[in-house]
């Protein structure tokens, strides 16, 4: 993942606020997480959780403030 864009990731601009990407965020977790993927195939299971995991770990890269 260290080669990837972590704004694209999250859908946002490199100037966005704290709170446009703490939102963009939240609406990607809700979005892909585990428990809401209940009637679809594992295929598409197991890519809502790498993109659960991948928006998860570019929030905290992007609000990290070192």
């Amino acid at each position: 993942m260290a080669n990837k864009n972590y704004y694209d990731i999250l859908g946002v601009s490199k100037d966005a606020s704290d709170k446009d990407i703490k939102s963009k965020y939240r609406d990607l977790s809700k979005k892909y997480h585990p428990d809401r993927q209940g009637n679809k195939s594992e295929a598409e299971k197991k890519e809502a959780e790498d993109k659960f995991k991948e928006s998860g770990a570019a929030y905290a890269i992007l609000t990290d403030d070192n």
